[in-house]
């Protein structure tokens, strides 16, 4: 019978070659889905030589053979942990990243500066959910709308809402440039992650390009399409004194607040991310 030791090599080796960034790392959150066990016991397990019976051996092999084809960790085991939050993905929805958590702060200290004692949040192509629950759950005295075009992505966020069972969040498929319009100017903050990748851009990453809808990844010609659809309908929405939040590419700070000061928007300002990265830029209606 092969060892967890053993098995956990060769998964760790198959993805180095592969050309995975941290191919321990993502052999041992196979090994553990498999197992039903957390990383750190794989690893507990591992020092011990403990045995891996051969039907969860092949699966694991198998798993990693679709790890190592570049197709998403997250999309194999189907869950992406999101701050506080495990959410179910999959093909047809974008997958939530880690440098989203650092925008979605914005969007809740916002929420938490808020006078009102129901500030009002709407997250503007929500995707799996993940901005728009970790707003509901994180400020629990806010109303939380989450908006998505997309029926395939909408069927993972409406599985994530049900599954958090937030009260306070409701989620909307509609087209975020015309949704939500009997809340105009009453919303306290406004988000979004937009498709912004110019479409004459390639992703770099095979994750990314092969997997990820296109509907979430391209915004036009300069990537900025979908950004000027939030910019105007995130005016609307907001009331005075409102807040925006956007998170974009790097290197798209100067073009987004340039578009944002032509729209009217003041206080416009960019936030690097833990890398040095102008990331995400923030505005008061």
């Amino acid at each position: 019978m092969t060892t967890i030791t053993e098995l956990l090599a060769r998964a760790t080796s198959a993805l180095d070659s592969a050309g995975i960034r941290d191919p321990s790392v993502d052999a041992e959150l196979v090994i553990g889905h498999v197992l039903g066990l957390s990383r750190g016991a794989v690893q507990a397990k591992a020092i011990t030589g403990f045995p891996v019976d051969p039907g969860h051996s092949a699966e694991v092999e198998l798993l990693i053979q679709r790890r190592a084809a570049r197709e998403p960790l997250q999309h194999i085991t189907g869950r992406a942990a999101f701050r506080q939050l495990e959410l179910a993905v999959g093909p047809g929805v974008f997958v939530p990243r880690p440098e989203t958590e650092f925008v979605a702060q914005f969007a809740i200290d916002a929420l938490r500066a808020t006078a009102s004692a129901e500030p009002v949040g709407v997250d503007l192509g929500m995707g799996s959910g993940a901005i728009a629950l970790a707003m509901a759950t994180e400020v629990g005295h806010s109303r939380i709308y989450g908006v998505e075009v997309s029926p395939r992505a909408f069927v993972w966020a409406r599985q994530n809402f049900d599954a958090v069972g937030a009260a306070n969040a409701t989620p909307v498929c509609a087209d975020l440039a015309f949704a939500l319009p009997t809340l105009d100017g009453s919303v306290d903050v406004v988000i979004s992650n937009p498709p912004y990748i110019p479409v004459g851009a390639i992703p770099r990453d095979p994750e990314v390009r092969l997997f990820d809808p296109e509907l979430a990844l391209y915004g036009g010609e300069d990537g900025l399409d979908v950004v000027r659809q939030v910019s105007a309908r995130a005016w609307r929405l907001l009331r005075r004194g409102g807040s925006l939040i956007l998170e974009h590419g790097e290197l798209q700070a100067a073009q987004i607040a340039a578009l944002l000061t032509l729209d009217g928007w003041t206080a416009v300002a960019h936030h690097r991310d833990l890398l040095g990265r102008d990331r995400a830029t923030t505005a008061l209606r």
